[in-house]
């Protein structure tokens, strides 16, 4: 009787789960039930009802390698068996050195120190206090932080007060801290972004200049060259100002290359980890940084110590997963993925280059942003969002629309059919706008 019962419980919360669980970035009051998913194999999710969703975000651009995929799998189990998780206050473990030293060979020279944290939001969170508290054990008055216009650090609040004003933080603005924004150096507006870096830095107020290189993520994929952010790098460096590469979203392989910042001549002195970090398995953040932050904590006195620290700092399962998904993400046969994920964005963007419903096609390494022209300003909120998001999902893709702009970050074993069939998707969905 117990479990007839238990089982009818069961049922009838599966069939009311949407009202028990407050999902992220959603308005309950209108949102349509969630999708529920079974399981996911490579580039393919499936539902409960059967249907086959390719998944050309990467589940929120973290899944590196694809689902269940049975290596990831494996040494996850492994780890289990030995040691799930441990203090790291006064302890350490294997996984965790051995994480750090590999990561650490993929960073600039630069980098010689890793702090583990949850997520991206928390890395910036390290990021900033890391920063902020260098210049206070140097009994040095900095205190400014410079980002750029519409940038996205992630949603705890340091991170939010580093990111652009918008929707997101205006119900936080008389809590987030003060931020000089400067202009993004997007094609035509690299003189205004190094005049606008250079006027701040000549107060000697600013500890730090955080940024995403290259491509600024959740604004709508913006894009930028690597020269403009080269040249301001080199002013914070002439002004003794800490840059911090959150890497969050672009590292990885994302842009091409295994970092966004591998492209530039000047190295960061932070930088923030997440998302593909674990290939999509378990959350971890890390922040990494140079050698003479790392110093101007060291003292007698204990009060200088990085006060900061998470239940979960450095859980050796996930740090499992990310040595695995650093494993196979050194293979040669994923870097040839990359290189081919590239190519095939960059036919397509020829094939649709004058497409007169489009405003734009921006490519960098196997990110792929298409933007839709339309009489409203682009964002977030802009209408055609929830048509392109249903009328993509019908047809067997899951695609997440910033507003107006179509974005693809798929995970590195998507093959060129269902790389295509995305394209499809895509070209039925312009013409039905």
């Amino acid at each position: 009787m117990l479990y007839g019962a238990c089982c009818c419980i069961s049922f009838h919360f599966l069939k009311r789960f949407f009202i028990l669980i407050w999902h992220p970035y959603t308005q309950m009051q209108t949102a349509p039930h969630p999708i529920q998913i079974s399981y996911g194999k490579g580039a393919v999710l499936y539902t409960t009802e059967g249907k086959e969703l390719i998944d050309a975000v990467s589940s929120w651009w973290v899944n590196l390698h694809g689902h269940a995929h049975p290596y990831m799998a494996q040494r996850i189990y492994e780890q289990a068996q030995q040691l799930e998780q441990v203090i790291f206050a006064g302890f350490t473990h294997q996984p965790a050195q051995t994480l750090a030293a590999r990561l650490l060979r993929h960073l600039p020279q630069n980098q010689t120190k890793v702090f583990f944290s949850d997520d991206g939001s928390t890395a910036v969170e390290v990021a900033l206090k890391m920063a902020l508290q260098y210049w206070h054990n140097k009994h040095t008055p900095r205190t400014r932080i410079v980002a750029f216009e519409n940038a996205y650090h992630g949603d705890t609040f340091g991170a939010m007060s580093v990111s652009g004003r918008s929707t997101f933080t205006e119900p936080f603005t008389p809590m987030l801290f003060d931020v000089t924004h400067i202009a993004v150096p997007t094609k035509g507006n690299e003189a205004l972004a190094l005049e606008q870096l250079e006027q701040c830095l000549q107060t000697n107020e600013v500890a730090a200049f955080i940024f995403e290189p290259l491509v600024q993520g959740t604004a709508g994929m913006v894009m930028y060259q690597p020269e403009t952010l080269d040249a301001m790098l080199a002013l914070c460096k002439k002004h003794q100002v800490i840059t911090i590469a959150d890497e969050v979203m672009t590292g990885f392989g994302r842009t091409g290359r295994l970092f966004a910042s591998h492209y530039l001549q000047q190295q960061p002195d932070v930088f923030c980890l997440s998302k593909g970090l674990t290939g999509g398995y378990l959350p971890m953040g890390i922040t990494t940084c140079a050698q003479f932050i790392y110093d101007a904590f060291l003292s007698d006195d204990r009060r200088r110590a990085l006060f900061h620290g998470h239940s979960y700092t450095a859980n050796s399962l996930a740090c499992a997963a990310a040595l695995a998904s650093l494993d196979l993400l050194e293979d040669p046969f994923t870097q040839k993925q990359i290189q081919h994920i590239n190519q095939q964005h960059q036919q397509f963007k020829t094939r649709i280059a004058q497409h007169p419903k489009l405003a734009d096609c921006r490519i960098t390494g196997t990110i792929m942003a298409i933007e839709i022209a339309t009489t409203e300003q682009s964002s977030y909120f802009n209408h055609l969002r929830d048509f392109m998001y249903n009328f993509c999902i019908e047809q067997g893709v899951l695609l997440r629309p910033l507003g107006n702009i179509v974005y693809l970050i798929p995970p590195y074993c998507i093959n060129p059919q269902q790389l295509e069939r995305v394209y499809e998707v895509i070209l039925l969905m312009i013409e039905e706008v």
